[in-house]
């Protein structure tokens, strides 16, 4: 019988700090009040809006008194070089060797008023309401520094993204594939009964392993790129931010680039997806696809789920023009100033008729239906939070008309969803106002908007959650003048795609 390897776990990749170590940083956070409640009770509406803009003026004003919170606040949020006395005091029970030791402070190679001091050398983020995320210091605490090839990036608005798109459902075992720092893992944690995460780069793996010590959470932490490390395994709910960003294959920063060329890291994912999901799982990872010339990017992105046997949901939340796109991810890593990397990026574009990149929100899931559905659809319109849960009622509604044909569609009895908005657009003329369109628009959820005609307006304002909708069309056939059969046949498609999309709702 050939023996099968344990799996590498946390105690492979040791964090930055030893289990005493991060026993006492948490102490001293707790006891200083370090959390994102505390620090703004201590800053006060103003200057915590303006820490979110990178102002620190007020912030620097509110914590003039260096007591162990303002200390912490000035040292981590603000980037300040403070005395290392305070330092020291701000720290303890942590020793401040044991803190310079694993990189969280260092000393001020320069300090602003020439007095030595310690600055942060670690990003101690308080997160949700009782978490720490522990990364690198970001660009912009470093004077627009380049950031080095394996740079670990911490809370940033791709991860609270998917954070915010995942289906918050209890499962039993869950994947965060590209950890990072491990802002995924903390959120899969309160609803999963086990947590595997991976990453390519053994430095975001003990970022990850401290970031998870500190929260009090133990997750199984494996190397490796994509899913080479859990090969064989399958899990219930599968996240990713993976390393998205299209270009020519080039990787010169493990957290953005793939080594793939093009999209071609989201396509391999859709195509693992299947063999990593147990039945009824469910794969989330944000992505990025190419628009060329000539094809439909729809139809393109479809196509890599043609075969798997899993239903697909992706949704475009927003399209980047190929100079936008490249000048946004030079200044993501301080490369601005490298026009000759701008320029063979946007040649390599240029050479496979890249007219625009989108990115969105992939969403698979193993129903284990013939008939799996794939839809591809633009949703850049302000949706109510947190999205998850409308991606998790989206797959709901699926489920129920996947098993009614148009007859047990027309047998049941809809209501309209709350707060549904009728909206007319109408142009005076000689004889008054004449309607030129009407839309019905949902003010909630995913806030879709339907341009309907007379007749669908007329059916949808009949949904009462009182009578069948065949009993509807029965009365408007006779109103309209209209054949029962045919006004059935033709509504049976529409009630579909006005369920999916959450404008009427099954009673």
């Amino acid at each position: 019988m050939a023996l099968v390897a344990e799996p590498d776990t946390h105690a492979s990749f040791p964090g930055l700090l030893s289990p005493t170590g991060v026993d006492q940083l948490r102490e001293s956070l707790l006891s200083a009040g370090y959390t994102a409640n505390g620090i703004a009770a201590r800053l006060g509406p103003e200057a915590t809006a303006g820490v979110g803009r990178n102002d620190f003026r007020m912030a620097l004003r509110m914590t003039e008194e260096r007591d162990r919170l303002g200390t912490l606040i000035r040292l981590f949020v603000c980037g300040q070089t403070e005395p290392e006395e305070a330092v020291a005091a701000a720290l303890a029970p942590l020793p401040l060797a044991d803190a310079r030791a694993a990189g969280l402070v260092e000393r001020a190679l320069a300090a602003p008023d020439g007095i030595p001091g310690l600055r942060q050398g670690i990003d101690l983020e308080p997160y949700g309401e009782s978490w720490w995320v522990l990364s690198d210091v970001p660009a912009t605490a470093r004077s627009g520094q380049p950031l080095p090839a394996d740079h670990v990036l911490g809370v940033g608005g791709a991860s609270t993204t998917l954070a915010g798109a995942a289906i918050r459902r209890p499962v039993g075992s869950a994947l965060d594939l590209g950890t990072g720092c491990g802002v995924q893992s903390l959120h899969l944690a309160t609803h999963a009964r086990s947590v595997t995460a991976t990453d390519l780069s053994v430095r975001a793996l003990r970022f990850a392993a401290t970031t998870a010590a500190l929260n009090g959470q133990q997750w199984e932490l494996l190397q490796g790129d994509l899913i080479a490390p859990v090969a064989g395994r399958r899990f219930d709910l599968v996240v990713s931010n993976p390393p998205f960003v299209v270009g020519p294959g080039t990787a010169t920063h493990t957290y953005r680039d793939s080594g793939r060329a093009g999209d071609g890291v989201c396509a391999e994912l859709a195509a693992a997806a299947p063999g990593l999901l147990t039945e009824g799982g469910v794969m989330q990872y944000l992505a990025n696809w190419v628009h060329i010339a000539g094809e439909d990017w729809g139809d393109r992105v479809a196509g890599w789920f043609a075969g798997t046997g899993l239903d697909a949901w992706v949704i475009q939340r927003e399209v980047s023009d190929p100079v936008g796109y490249v000048n946004l991810w030079l200044a993501d890593a301080s490369e601005a100033a490298d026009p000759q990397r701008a320029a063979a990026w946007l040649d390599w574009f240029d050479a496979h008729k890249v007219e625009a990149v989108g990115f969105g929100l992939i969403t698979l899931r193993r129903s284990g239906h013939d008939d799996p559905v794939v839809r591809v659809e633009d949703l850049r319109q302000a949706v109510e939070p947190p999205l998850g849960a409308q991606v998790a009622a989206w797959f709901d509604r699926q489920d129920w008309l996947r098993v009614r044909d148009t007859d047990t569609l027309l047998a049941a009895r809809y209501r309209a969803a709350e707060g549904l908005q009728l909206r007319q657009e109408a142009t005076m003329g000689d004889e008054g106002w004449a309607v030129d369109r009407q839309v019905l628009a949902l003010p909630q959820g995913l806030r879709w908007t339907e341009e309907i005609d007379p007749l669908v307006l007329a059916l949808v304002g009949g949904c009462d959650g009182q009578v069948p909708l065949r009993d509807q069309i029965a009365v408007l056939a006779v109103a309209h003048d209209v054949a029962e059969a045919e006004l059935a046949e033709a509504a049976g498609p529409i009630i579909g795609h006005l369920v999916e999309r959450g404008v009427i709702l099954p009673v």
